[in-house]
């Protein structure tokens, strides 16, 4: 573990899924405690709200004791600086995330160079997964639960029958 060292593992997790909850508690191990942030931002249409999406990955992790939820908006560096934290987690799935991941890395460090950005490679299980490959296979009416939590299964099921 490294000693004292405060993570950040940030996204819209419009939904969560199984993808999210297996990166953070695999950074949950290499780190005294990881803060999974939402980021808010006004001109993104989400699925679900802010305080949903919270309720999801707090559920999702409850049995997590060094993981702590919340939101942010602006800088995702300016929230890490607010909250004492001097690393954030990303996860990447295939090389087409690659590229942007390590463009914001590269502006993070030139914004806050005390703050490190440490990559997490995803499971090969769930390279595929997203938030956006999951809303469009419930909204096609299939199931979901091998993709994500259970609190997520039964919001996205209660969603489409509206």
């Amino acid at each position: 573990m490294i000693q004292s060292k405060k993570a950040v593992y940030a996204g819209t997790f419009d939904p969560p899924t199984f993808g999210h909850i297996d990166l953070i508690r695999r950074a949950c191990q290499s780190f005294t405690h990881v803060v999974v942030a939402i980021g808010v931002n006004p001109n993104k249409k989400a699925m679900f709200s802010t305080d949903q999406r919270l309720v999801f990955l707090r559920e999702s992790l409850k049995d997590c004791s060094n993981v702590s939820c919340d939101t942010y908006d602006g800088l995702l560096v300016d929230f890490c600086r607010k909250i004492d934290a001097r690393v954030i987690i990303r996860g990447l799935r295939a090389v087409a995330d690659f590229e942007y991941e390590f463009q914001m890395a590269l502006a993070n460090r030139d914004l806050a160079p005390e703050i490190e950005t440490f990559f997490l490679i995803a499971a090969t299980d769930k390279l595929f997964l997203s938030s956006s490959v999951v809303k469009e296979i419930a909204a096609c009416g299939r199931d979901i639960t091998p993709y994500a939590p259970e609190c997520v299964v039964r919001a996205m099921k209660e969603l489409m029958r509206s």
